[in-house]
């Protein structure tokens, strides 16, 4: 699929947390839109994409100028009282137009000036091991949540075609930790996997997030269905994958392997 790429001057950058990330006082978006294009997101129904009027995953614009921008509205929020953000709530701020424009960075290197009291950095790109200079600066103040849905690469080609490889994104597990960089693995949503994907998440990261369509599309499951996600599983016959428990299928066997203070499911995993 071709990208189309735009541009874009927003008068504001910092949003409320609302809905699902009602635990942050601003969500952060480097770019709108997304060239990943999951056939499972739930942005593809909300009123950015709706709205649009072209395929999702086929456009992304590139908000300029967005460094000054935020350094304004950070201070600002700061000294409103205490600022927690989370990056990025319907976009991912290491697609792969950043290596370009490096409006994720410019925005890295405001927040470790002004550095708010929490950052989530929410991604499927190895791209964000690009950062760990600046990441390193935020110390404590900072997780990378990086999403790696399964650990079977032909299930990532079925449902995500144009993401990341998984072994790319279980490699920059390893380097975030090596650098000291507080970071989970986001089983989100959850899609069909081994019985070896908590065995091979141990060495990398202490803390996994578990979460599925029916919890955390921030509309109880409304917007998956709507997406009609339950096609993609009966075509590939794995229909016991798509429900409501499916989760708990993943979560035991972290179990297994995972203490239970290091396990989180859904919109806890999330919050800061």
């Amino acid at each position: 699929m071709s990208v189309a790429y735009g541009a874009k001057s927003p008068k504001t950058l910092l949003n409320k947390g609302t809905g699902f990330l009602d635990g942050y006082s601003h969500s952060l978006n480097p770019y709108t839109g997304c060239v990943f294009g999951c056939s499972y997101c739930y942005v593809r129904r909300m009123p950015v994409a709706l709205f649009r009027g072209e395929s999702w995953g086929s456009w992304v614009d590139v908000k300029k100028n967005a460094a000054a921008l935020l350094e304004k509205e950070l201070r600002r929020a700061k000294a409103k009282g205490p600022v927690t953000i989370f990056m990025s709530s319907s976009t991912d701020p290491y697609q792969p137009i950043e290596y370009e424009e490096e409006v994720t960075r410019s925005l890295l290197e405001v927040m470790a000036r002004e550095q708010p009291n929490f950052l989530l950095v929410q991604t499927r790109s190895p791209l964000v091991r690009r950062d760990v200079d600046l990441l390193s600066r935020l110390g404590g103040k900072v997780r990378v949540s990086m999403t790696v849905e399964t650990d079977l690469e032909e299930v990532r080609r079925r449902f995500t075609p144009s993401a990341p490889p998984i072994a790319a994104r279980l490699e920059t597990l390893r380097v975030l930790k090596e650098a000291g960089i507080p970071a989970q693995a986001a089983i989100a949503p959850v899609l069909p996997s081994s019985e070896l994907f908590a065995e091979k998440l141990r060495p990398l990261v202490n803390r996994v997030c578990v979460d599925d369509y029916f919890m955390g599309d921030g509309s109880g499951g409304k917007r998956s269905k709507q997406l009609h996600m339950q096609s993609f599983y009966e075509e590939a016959e794995l229909e016991e994958w798509y429900h409501p428990e499916a989760y708990r299928r993943v979560y035991d066997r972290l179990r297994a392997v995972f203490a239970e203070e290091e396990l989180f499911v859904s919109q806890r995993g999330f919050e800061p």
